[in-house]
């Protein structure tokens, strides 16, 4: 089994300490990376990505944000990956952080349902000042649990998985960079796919501010009008 990670940049200068600091991880897990850098699309970079990567049945392939860190052991944060992968034959995506319950507005961190318990997984985020603070969406310490949709900092699955949901933009999205991760896991969850999120230490030098652009909103707007909402995960842990 082996790991590729494609990540996506639209960085036209040389890539940030962030980006270089995820590389060396990634490398020093021997996982085979892919930067993708200068792309007009998220959903055609992943495309480029994954044809170079070619991977294999068995393998596992990434596809994440330029801004994060993993801060686990390399051999643990692998070790963790591949167990999610193992532990069942009909996995879609393994993330971070996404709800089990999808509402009619289709945005999967919604605050109500955050309220009402929906939500799973855990983001370190910091603020312009430099201070890191932890974003909790899990009740009861259960953060490793399956959910409808998951957010696209980080998103991993099987080769299997990718081509079922294929990584080209839908029809009906305008813009060329929103909404693409839920589209991805949503796809999974109807075609039968299991999503789950996966609890490691993972830090997001962003903290949504590109939700505000028109083109979030109108993928968003047309992601709704294509879709049979809401998405719920008939689970025990989904109360």
């Amino acid at each position: 089994m082996a790991i590729h990670a494609i990540i996506c940049t639209r960085s036209r200068e040389d890539i940030s300490e962030v980006t270089d600091k995820l590389l060396t991880f990634l490398s020093r897990c021997k996982i085979n990376v892919f930067l993708i850098s200068r792309a007009e699309s998220i959903f055609k970079a992943y495309q480029r990505g994954f044809g170079y990567a070619n991977p294999a049945e068995e393998d596992i392939v990434i596809f994440c944000h330029d801004d994060i860190e993993i801060r686990e052991e390399p051999e643990e944060f692998v070790a963790k990956l591949e167990a999610m992968f193992t532990e069942s034959t009909t996995r879609g995506f393994v993330g971070a952080a996404g709800t089990t319950h999808l509402g009619e507005t289709a945005v999967w961190w919604e605050r109500t349902l955050w309220e009402a318990r929906k939500h799973r997984g855990r983001v370190s985020h910091i603020t312009p000042e430099g201070v890191e603070y932890w974003t909790d969406y899990t009740p009861n310490k259960c953060p490793t649990r399956e959910v409808v949709v998951l957010d696209g900092l980080f998103l991993a699955a099987t080769p299997k998985c990718i081509e079922a949901v294929g990584l080209e933009k839908p029809e009906y999205f305008t813009g060329e960079w929103d909404f693409y991760d839920i589209h991805y896991t949503s796809k999974a969850h109807d075609l039968g796919f299991v999503n789950k999120v996966m609890d490691f230490n993972i830090l997001h030098h962003s903290r949504g501010e590109l939700v505000g652009r028109d083109s979030w909103h109108e993928n968003r707007e047309a992601f709704i009008a294509n879709t049979e909402l809401p998405l719920i995960w008939n689970d025990v842990y989904a109360t």
